[in-house]
């Protein structure tokens, strides 16, 4: 049996403690979470955890991992924390919004030499992992161009905006990485527009709600990427992958898999309502994939690394937009 801990019993921390809590192999011994709530104590007796303070799980050396669902702010701290007393670690994203933060944090939790699995989703999705796999292996032929869409269902409140890190780091982040994932290389060049033009209030808070980004990866292919606050259907997630050989589909999920024909036409459903309907699968797959790394070792599909990197190409996007030029990043650059 492994021993868990969860850091933080919002949104993210449910779907991650519920999908910890579920496999034969865990239980989740603790949940860090300052705030009191009803819905604290709900996810607590749920998953049979103890509500306990930060320092009782790192001195706890039966504890195997931790899974950091916690606010931005305190993703540096805890990881440092993780990685000094040899736990392994779930960590979303972003480490921090500041990138030098990010840098030394990256360096620790590598010196260290603890498992840590970034939680970029995505890659544990059964349909980009198809689309991956096609191009490793050659089926697809080489690939040439990407374009993904990415729409929420709704602008986010204002406060949400606030404490975010803004809609490259937060939002687009997620397709900085997959674009990484699906090249199998780096950017080398980043160049991005983006206005407010949907909520007044996003503005407002001095974040955009709509931006367009094209990348150039070392090798000069290219991916462009879509990026909103809304979709007037729902959530709107697809990937277009062209290739020598194929063009790879990933469509949006409809909440019903059933198409109604009349006279009047086909009626569809709706996609899924938000992207933690929408990959399900891949927050379940990513939960069990880091267990498998606590017992049996291995390299997570992403990394610390990878979190790095992709939020380098987030802070060149907003330095592009706010320029309104290209930006040449590598390996070094920094904003």
């Amino acid at each position: 049996m492994r021993d868990l801990a969860v850091f933080g019993a919002g949104r993210i921390g449910h779907v991650h403690a519920l999908n910890a809590a579920s496999l034969p192999s865990v239980r989740v011994k603790y949940l860090v979470d300052p705030v009191a709530s009803e819905q604290r104590a709900g996810l607590a007796a749920r998953i049979g955890a103890d509500i306990v303070s930060a320092d009782t799980v790192f001195s706890d050396a039966s504890v195997d991992g931790i899974v950091i669902a916690s606010s931005t702010d305190t993703h540096a701290g805890l990881l440092l924390q993780a990685a000094r007393a040899g736990k392994a670690i779930f960590c979303e994203k972003p480490v921090s919004l500041d990138f030098v933060t990010v840098e030394a944090v990256t360096s620790a939790v590598e010196t260290s030499g603890v498992v840590c699995l970034l939680a970029f989703q995505r890659r544990y999705d059964p349909d980009f992992r198809f689309v991956r796999e096609r191009i490793v292996s050659g089926e697809a032929g080489a690939l040439e161009h990407i374009v993904m869409h990415t729409r929420d269902p709704a602008p986010p409140s204002r406060a949400y905006v606030e404490r975010s890190g803004g809609m490259f780091r937060d939002q687009a982040i997620h397709d900085f990485d997959m674009a990484r994932y699906l090249l199998g290389e780096d950017i080398a060049t980043v160049y991005a527009v983006g206005n407010c033009l949907i909520d007044a209030e996003i503005g407002a808070a001095g974040d955009i709600d709509t931006a367009m980004v094209t990348l150039t990866s070392v090798s000069g292919r290219f991916v462009q990427m879509v990026n909103c606050r809304r979709a007037p259907f729902g959530y709107d997630q697809r990937l277009e992958v062209l290739c020598s050989k194929e063009v790879l589909y990933a469509e949006n999920r409809p909440q019903r898999g059933v198409t109604i024909a009349d006279a009047d036409g086909f009626r569809a459903s709706a996609p899924m309502n938000y992207f933690i309907e929408r990959f399900a699968d891949a927050y379940r797959n990513e939960m069990a994939a880091f267990v498998s790394l606590i017992e049996t070792g291995g390299r997570p599909l992403a990394g610390i690394r990878d979190g790095l990197e992709a939020q380098r190409i987030a802070e060149a996007a907003l330095v592009s937009m706010q320029s309104g030029m290209p930006v040449r990043i590598g390996p070094d650059w920094r904003p």
